[in-house]
């Protein structure tokens, strides 16, 4: 099965997925299929195309169906917790699992808010209160975390620390932040930020600075990330053998994604990474574009309500871009030297995130391009060091203050950019205009003569003597 049709599956799987209509997946499906077999006399994958809409759309009907819960009322019981609390302004939200149901809990109460804000994701934690379903706008905002109503907390008293991984990732977790304590509060929250994706002390400043300098991707955990954690880990691995390999990168990529909380972006990177395994033990294909479709297609018909995060879909553009724009521009922008690479890869994240971005965001900031290129590379060194220095800071304090040393210059970097990026943004529309010359900027480049790659020129030579 070739890229084109694996690519079609995945755009298929999750247009069906937002339809969420048998009938309007039946058409789809069907005309795909005949645009299919005109093209290419294939039955097998005329009924793959129909089966995927059709599987589409009934597992988002079934999801959707699910996010209405089947009791309301009193509780009191154990519940477990999902993921870390989020601390607002006045508030702090977090989300417990009862009786199999997700519900939100909005604790307002200063002493409530100490207590909750202890609680950590897997955690079992005795609670008594009232499940109440949530207002039709709500229920589609948070359906994507699969939020079935709202829990009024009464009280919670006793605490359990959960299964194995949860022990075991909580324990990561800790080590992380007792590393970040060391490091003044911004930046020990930005750390935490760039290495397990824990963004939940940054301040709404930072927040905000990153969003409208175009660094926001940062402290959501990635590809990047799970690269560095299995370059870490390289050495260990190269030892192996190809299926033990195998088992112990799943596995230790796995354990990552549990670490940081699954989040859409990370199972997007999982999945991916895990692909890219299986493939390199079998000898099979290593093409970034048809793994990606592979995994969005996985992905989406496993938990359809995922199509409705809006992280999923800035890391699913952006890997879309780097892994087919970037190369493109960067072969093209060769006579530009070093910068090429880096220039185009930053671009082609670009024009992957530009719609998700500008739908949801109402902007795509011009700085993001000089903002990435200065702040990406040293935000990858944290990554890479982060998460070994974090740890052995965490669990030996003496050796805390010199460990963490680089970590604080690196992450006062990226802040600085981030604070610069959004001091220099330029308002709309002056914003559009500048990314208006940037791509004409970029057309002229490509359509110079020197902009074309070797193939191309060489094609060109030839025919010229012709």
């Amino acid at each position: 099965m070739d890229d084109q049709v694996v690519v079609i599956l995945a755009v298929l799987a999750t247009v069906s997925i937002w339809a969420a209509s048998v009938d309007i997946a039946f058409a789809i499906g069907a005309a795909a299929a005949i645009g299919t077999w005109a093209r290419r006399r294939s039955a097998f994958v005329c009924a793959l195309l129909m089966l995927v809409c059709l599987a589409g759309a009934v597992r988002s009907e079934r999801a959707w169906a699910g996010l209405a819960p089947d009791e309301l009322g009193p509780f009191e019981g154990w519940a477990r917790v999902v993921d870390d609390p989020q601390p607002y302004v006045a508030s702090t939200r977090v989300i417990l699992d009862v009786d199999g149901e997700r519900y939100e809990v909005w604790s307002r109460g200063r002493a409530q808010q100490l207590r909750v804000r202890t609680w950590r994701g897997g955690e079992w934690i005795a609670v008594s209160g009232s499940r109440a379903p949530l207002d039709a706008d709500r229920a589609r905002r948070v359906a994507w975390q699969h939020v079935v109503g709202e829990f009024e907390l009464d009280w919670a008293s006793d605490e359990n620390a959960g299964d194995a991984v949860a022990r075991a990732s909580n324990r990561v977790r800790g080590a992380i932040e007792r590393a970040a304590a060391t490091l003044p509060a911004d930046d020990g929250a930005l750390f935490r930020g760039l290495v397990v994706g824990d963004d939940r002390d940054q301040p709404r400043e930072m927040i905000n600075r990153f969003r409208a300098s175009g660094l926001s991707h940062l402290t959501a955990v990635s590809g990047q990330n799970v690269s560095f954690v299995l370059a870490a880990c390289g050495p260990l691995l190269r030892r192996l053998r190809p299926w033990p390999r195998l088992v112990v990168t799943v596995g230790l990529i796995l354990w990552f994604v549990a670490l940081t909380r699954f989040e859409p972006s990370i199972m997007r990177a999982g999945a991916m990474a895990s692909l890219s395994a299986v493939a390199y033990a079998t000898g099979r294909e290593r093409a970034p574009l048809r793994i990606l479709a592979v995994a969005v297609t996985g992905l989406v018909l496993v938990d359809p309500l995922i199509v409705w995060s809006i992280g999923f879909w800035l890391s699913v553009g952006a890997t879309l871009g780097v892994s087919t724009v970037g190369p493109w521009l960067a072969r093209r922008f060769a006579r530009l030297g070093f910068v090429a690479l880096p220039l185009g890869i930053t671009l082609g994240a670009q024009v992957g995130v530009v719609v998700p971005a500008v739908l949801v965001f109402g902007r795509l900031p011009l700085v993001s391009i000089p903002a990435n290129l200065l702040a990406v590379p040293v935000a990858g060194a944290v990554m890479l060091y982060g998460m070994p220095a974090g740890l052995l800071a965490g669990w030996v304090p003496a050796l805390a203050d010199p460990l963490m040393l680089p970590a604080r210059f690196g992450t006062r970097w990226v802040d600085t950019v981030a604070l610069l990026g959004e001091r220099l943004e330029p308002a709309p529309p002056w914003s559009w205009v500048g990314w208006a010359t940037l791509a004409a900027v970029a057309a002229v480049i490509v359509a110079a003569p020197g902009g074309r790659d070797k193939n191309q020129t060489r094609h060109g030579d030839t025919s010229s003597d012709r």
